[in-house]
């Protein structure tokens, strides 16, 4: 008769109580949040027409989600989660956000039309986020490749697709928010996203600044903040029209760069290619067949004897002797 048998139930581990962590380590969590504040209020105000105040919030926004990775490293509290976090914040305030401003400013012109343009730019920022976070993960990416971006990155691509926008206030004139012109921003703006074309990344400007140096760098940024308070709105579309001409430079460095590469690592490719294809030790498949024992036999005729094997008869008589057998 069989016995019923009970399961057995295992002891699960306590769970690990939740350390106290200092305030600092909020940071850059706060920074993403409020970013993502700052996304979702530039489309209240949108919605009530006040777009020169809704485009500053988006770049506000822009500033905070450069803040928050690079506290993040100096920190060196990275995580999986603040990752995460930082994706979906890129995705509403830099993809649904300009999207919808656009829309709500020019392509509502053209409604069904520009709604796609709209939902263009939306779907092609989540792809580029999504790439992103894929590369990120990938071991063998050449060193080269960290100082560049792959396609256009989110912010950069939020402040392309509103220069039609800030052109018009900078102007006081209408005529940049005609549809036509808007649409091929976004266009433009949605194919350089999922591109491969490689970009500066902003490793290239963040770096170590030598002695001779610090004097003019800190007069250029005490330049830049003065237009910046100034002339606002000119002074952004001066900082993308100078992103767009650095595009084609970009694609020329990392070409340059990609060709160091790979005539760095060409001998090392050609040992490993040779080890490849280097012909394994042959080794007999299967049973071998038994070779006949090769007998003398005397011929009737002439008393001759030869040898009878598989391969022939021959006669029986010994080879000369060779100078390598001498």
């Amino acid at each position: 008769m069989l016995r019923e048998r009970r399961p057995r139930w295992r002891k699960r581990r306590p769970l690990r109580p939740l350390r106290a962590r200092p305030l600092i380590h909020f940071v850059p969590n706060a920074f993403t949040v409020a970013s993502i504040c700052f996304g979702l209020t530039s489309i209240r105000y949108g919605l009530d027409g006040r777009f020169e105040l809704a485009v500053i919030l988006i770049i506000l926004a822009g500033l905070f989600d450069g803040l928050d990775g690079r506290s993040a490293r100096l920190l060196k509290i990275t995580s999986k989660i603040g990752a995460e976090l930082d994706s979906l914040a890129d995705f509403l305030s830099f993809g649904v956000a300009p999207a919808f401003l656009v829309y709500l400013w020019s392509l509502n012109a053209v409604k069904g039309f520009g709604w796609a343009l709209a939902l263009l730019f939306v779907i092609c920022m989540a792809l580029r986020l999504a790439r992103f976070n894929s590369e990120l993960e990938d071991p063998n990416r050449p060193p080269w490749t960290t100082r560049f971006f792959t396609g256009m990155p989110a912010p950069a691509a939020a402040g392309v697709a509103l220069m039609p926008m800030m052109l018009s206030f900078a102007l006081g004139a209408p005529w940049p928010s005609f549809w036509a012109l808007n649409a091929v921003f976004m266009v433009f703006v949605a194919l350089m996203m999922v591109s491969r074309v490689p970009t500066f990344s902003i490793k290239m400007v963040m770096t170590r600044i030598k002695p001779e140096y610090v004097l003019p760098t800190l007069v250029t940024v005490t330049i830049v903040v003065a237009a910046t308070v100034t002339a606002p709105w000119w002074t952004l579309l001066t900082v993308g029209v100078l992103y767009l001409a650095s595009l084609p430079a970009g694609i020329m460095v990392a070409r340059r760069l990609r060709q160091q590469h790979e005539r760095e690592t060409a001998p090392y490719r050609n040992q490993a290619g040779d080890a490849d294809q280097a012909p394994p030790a042959s080794t007999p498949v299967g049973p071998v067949a038994p070779v006949a024992a090769a007998t003398p036999r005397t011929e009737p005729a002439t008393g001759t004897a030869r040898v009878y094997s598989l391969g022939g008869s021959r006669p029986a008589t010994p080879p000369a002797a060779s100078s390598d057998d001498a």
